[in-house]
């Protein structure tokens, strides 16, 4: 299977000796037999047509998606052919919020403040744990949603999107299952300090080296898209 990553952001400079986004995309999903290419969404840089990979992964970004940035009214667009056509999207953070921003969900600052390093979920029973990077979240999902996650800090932590017959359409993600604590201890250091408070990012140091289930969402992510191209 083909999967396309729509690239939204990038990795502080300092940090990119281990690679960008896309790279820890596809280190995550390496067991699962996909084939990747990445497209350069953040500076226009889009694929030809919606069909040209099977699934479409969108990565996240600094950005807000309520940002008057140039890519994103095309990447909302992009979103919403791609489902038209049922052709699978998942999205991770930024990618998350964009895809609801993008089928009538609302995304917003959350006044509650950030979400920084690993963080327990409930996804629909199941106790999971991730590092997390947000302030903003989505607040309202679109009516094509269900919530399938949420934590204490977010109430709709994963979102499914399903199409006719119930059939997989959209699969998103607020956490960072492709952070390893060594790069979000970078980041920390990097981008967190006078951007997020001294205390949230002390508290989330200090959480460093709990046991992560990213290969637990990897699997998930991986069964979406072969559930809807089945």
């Amino acid at each position: 299977m083909h999967i396309g990553i729509l690239q939204t952001g990038e990795a502080p400079e300092p940090l990119r000796a281990g690679g960008d986004y896309p790279d820890f995309f596809i280190r995550l999903l390496a067991d699962e037999g996909f084939t990747f290419t990445t497209w350069r969404v953040l500076e226009g840089d889009f694929p030809p047509d919606v069909s040209t990979c099977d699934g479409w992964l969108i990565t996240g970004s600094r950005f807000g998606a309520y940002e008057g940035h140039a890519f994103i009214p095309p990447l909302e667009d992009f979103i919403r052919r791609a489902l038209a056509a049922r052709v699978p999207v998942a999205g991770i953070c930024f990618g998350h919020q964009i895809m609801a921003q993008a089928l009538g969900g609302k995304v917003e600052k959350y006044p509650g403040g950030w979400s920084v390093g690993p963080t327990e979920y409930d996804f629909e029973g199941e106790r999971i744990t991730l590092n997390a990077w947000h302030q903003d979240q989505v607040t309202t999902p679109p009516p094509a949603a269900r919530t399938v996650a949420e934590s204490d800090f977010c109430a709709h932590a994963a979102l499914a999107y399903d199409g006719p017959g119930g059939q997989p359409l959209g699969y998103s993600v607020q956490a960072h299952p492709e952070f390893d604590d060594d790069f979000l201890a970078g980041l920390i250091d990097a981008r967190g300090r006078g951007l997020v408070p001294d205390a949230v990012l002390d508290s989330a140091r200090a959480r460093l080296g709990q046991p992560l289930d990213s290969k637990h969402i990897a699997a998930r992510i991986a069964e979406f898209f072969r559930a809807a191209r089945a």
